[in-house]
C-alpha cells in the first residue's frame, strides 16, 4: 500500500518548503524543530484529573524528573495501575512536553496513571545514560508506589521509537534481575536493532520522514564509541526474549524500522511471549504524536489503550 493521502501531504509540505532534516541541524536546532513539529501537528491536550512533576532523587543527589498523569475519572485517593512511559526522539530529542498530549490520552483511555520520564539525552549523555535512567525510574516508582498512589503489582512500560527501545531493554533487565513482574509492554515503532539489513531499511531509506541519514545522525550521537551489537542498545541481540510480559507492538507501514519491529514480534512469539502486532497502513515513523494531522494516530492510541486497560485489569501471574 502507498502512503496515506495525509502522510503524502505532510511529506510534500516538508520537502516543498525545504525543511532541513535532522542530520543537517545542530542538536539544539534538531530539538527545537522536533518540539515545533509536535506543537503544530500534535493532538489537542485532553483534561486529566491531575498532573504532577515528580523529582526522583538519585543517590548522588541529582534528580530524574518525570510527570505523573492521573486519568480524568480517577478518584483522588484511588490506587491506579501505572504505565511508565519513555518518549521517542532518537535518544537525542523529544521531552516530557513533546509527548504531553499523548500521555494524557493514554491515561484517560487506559484508565491508568502515566509516569512520563525525562531521561537524559545524547550527545551530552550518551549510552548508557538513558538505559540507566529507564531502569532507575521503574525501581524508584516501585519503591515509592504508595506516594504515587499506584499499585506496584500493576506496572507496565511503554514508549515510542527510542522510548520503545528503552522500554524493551528495561523489561529485559528487570526480567534478568527477577524483579516483580510487569503486566505489559507497549512498544510503538520501537528501534529494536541499530544495524539491520531487513528490506524496510532500504525501501523507506529516503523520502519517508525518518531517512537513512537521520537514523545515522541519532545513532552516532547515542553511541559515539560504537557498540551497536550490545543488547542494551539492540535488544534483538539479547540471548532470549522469553519471560517478557504481554507485549503490544505498533508498526507503521512506511517506516524504515517496520521490519525490525515485525521480526521482534515473530521472535518473541516463538519464545513464548504473548505479542500482539498492530501494523498501520500508509503511515510513516512518528505519526502517533501527530494527532492533529493523522486521524490514525488517535485511533491507534485508543486501540492500544484499550488493550492496556485489559492487561491491567487481569489477575497477576502471567509469567
Amino acid at each position: 500500500m502507498a502512503l496515506s493521502d495525509q502522510a503524502q501531504a505532510l511529506l510534500d509540505m516538508v520537502y516543498r518548503v525545504g525543511a532541513p532534516r535532522f542530520h543537517e541541524l545542530t542538536v539544539a536546532q534538531a530539538r527545537h524543530s522536533f518540539e515545533k513539529l509536535q506543537f503544530v501537528f500534535g493532538g489537542e491536550p485532553e483534561g486529566v484529573a491531575s498532573t504532577l512533576d515528580v523529582p526522583m532523587s538519585r543517590p548522588d543527589g541529582s534528580a530524574l524528573i518525570a510527570r505523573l498523569y492521573r486519568p480524568l475519572d480517577a478518584g483522588q485517593a484511588e490506587v491506579l495501575p501505572l504505565l511508565i512511559y519513555f518518549h521517542g526522539g532518537g535518544w537525542c530529542v523529544g521531552s516530557v512536553q513533546s509527548h504531553d498530549s499523548l500521555c494524557r490520552r493514554i491515561a484517560n483511555r487506559a484508565g491508568c496513571a502515566v509516569l512520563s520520564v525525562d531521561y537524559r539525552l545524547a550527545p551530552e549523555h550518551p549510552f548508557p545514560a538513558a538505559v540507566e535512567d529507564a531502569l532507575f525510574a521503574v525501581e524508584w516508582a516501585w519503591t515509592n508506589a504508595e506516594q504515587l498512589a499506584v499499585d506496584p503489582g500493576r506496572f507496565g512500560l511503554g514508549g515510542d521509537s527510542a522510548g520503545g527501545n528503552l522500554s524493551l531493554v528495561a523489561a529485559l533487565m528487570l526480567r534478568d534481575q527477577r524483579a516483580p513482574a510487569l503486566r505489559c509492554l507497549c512498544l510503538i515503532y520501537p528501534c529494536t536493532e541499530i544495524e539491520s539489513s531487513r528490506p524496510s531499511r532500504e525501501a523507506y531509506a529516503s523520502g519517508y520522514f525518518l531517512d537513512r541519514d537521520s537514523l545515522a545522525w541519532f545513532f552516532e550521537r547515542y553511541l559515539p564509541d560504537g557498540g551497536a551489537h550490545d543488547w542494551r542498545v539492540s535488544p534483538m541481540q539479547a540471548v532470549s526474549l522469553a519471560g517478557l510480559p504481554p507485549t503490544i507492538v505498533v508498526t507503521a507501514e512506511c517506516d524504515p524500522l517496520r521490519d525490525d519491529g515485525i521480526a521482534m514480534v515473530e521472535r518473541a512469539r516463538s519464545e513464548g511471549v504473548a505479542a500482539d502486532h498492530v501494523d498501520v497502513p500508509g503511515m510513516v515513523h512518528g505519526f502517533v504524536t501527530l494527532g492533529k494531522w493523522f486521524p490514525e494516530a488517535n485511533e491507534v492510541v485508543d486501540r492500544v489503550s484499550l488493550q492496556l486497560r485489559g492487561h491491567f485489569a487481569k489477575e497477576a501471574g502471567w509469567g
